[in-house]
């Protein structure tokens, strides 16, 4: 398939993430006012989008208090700055098994699993713009951690999105992830028309070489809108990949802590530097209204 590139960009920021990056860099915001100041920091250099979750203020652990994301939140839609809001709903699936000899019980420390009314618990309360739909159960690096998501718990997460009028950014680690979201929106549980985020490069799943990243474009739907990144100091090249192919892009701390070799980065930063690669190529850098009209979104007022 030839490469039809993108000429009409939007960038979203992964502000903070629930990884361990907190205790590598000073930048990666921990508190709710951290995380929405950068927010709305990586929106002034050029992010359409930021993708946010919470931590807890004084560990930096990941957190899923919907006090701590309505917090975020109401910053956010106070701010002068105008973002499209995508916060998280993949907490609550941790599963961290035991001993190879002994898998059983789980590893309590580490194990972090809720049913979907729970995990979906903050998006009802905030009703952002948009939130992540975690297409797949996946193995990670870290030990013998599985992100667990069931094909249940998926039909129930994204019905109730789809009620509640937030639009799922399907995030596929792998192809058979787009396999089931296709799976899912014809059976009706998601509308038509999704938006897909390809994470590459994420041990143990999709390898963020290009023959990788080409065969997930072929897989996703030629009227679905699509967003691809990778990790670390393949961040960037991404950026120019994701254009290339016809796609957005996804940059910030969540997947990535330097702009430079030894060089610690801003979520701004990064954004600026995205926004220097895509116009570079000759695309245009769109914003967040021009993001509302492409993918129908319902823009919320702060609260009152």
């Amino acid at each position: 398939m030839p490469l039809a590139m993108n000429r009409e960009v939007f960038v979203t920021c992964a502000v903070t993430g629930s990884g361990s990056t907190h205790d590598r860099s000073p930048h990666v915001p921990r508190s709710p006012e951290e995380i929405a100041t950068s927010a709305i920091d990586a929106a002034k250099a050029g992010a359409a989008v930021v993708h946010c979750h919470v931590r807890d203020p004084e560990t930096g652990a990941p957190a899923r208090d919907p006090g701590l994301y309505r917090e975020v939140t109401e910053r956010i839609r106070a701010a002068d700055t105008d973002v499209v809001l995508n916060l998280t709903a993949g907490m609550g699936g941790d599963m961290v098994f035991g001993a190879t000899e002994a898998p059983l019980p789980l590893n309590q420390a580490g194990t972090d699993m809720v049913g979907a009314t729970e995990r979906m618990a903050h998006i009802r309360d905030c009703l952002p713009e948009i939130c992540t739909l975690d297409c797949g159960t996946m193995n990670f690096a870290e030990a013998d951690y599985v992100m667990t998501n069931t094909p249940g718990m998926l039909r129930a997460m994204g019905a109730m999105m789809t009620e509640l009028g937030v639009k799922p950014e399907i995030e596929a680690f792998d192809t058979g992830h787009l396999w089931f979201a296709k799976e899912l929106v014809k059976e009706g549980t998601l509308a038509p028309q999704a938006l897909v985020q390809l994470c590459m490069g994420v041990p143990w799943g999709a390898p963020n070489d290009l023959g990788t990243l080409m065969a997930m474009v072929n897989a996703v739907p030629q009227d679905w809108t699509w967003s691809a990144f990778s990790l670390g100091r393949d961040q960037m090249p991404f950026v120019a990949a994701s254009v290339l192919a016809g796609g957005n892009v996804r940059v910030g701390l969540e997947d990535n802590l330097f702009l430079d070799k030894g060089v610690l980065a801003t979520n701004a930063q990064l954004v600026e530097r995205a926004v220097t690669i895509i116009e570079t190529l000759g695309a245009k850098v769109i914003g967040p209204e021009a993001v509302r009209d492409r993918l129908g979104l319902t823009k919320r007022a702060p609260a009152t």
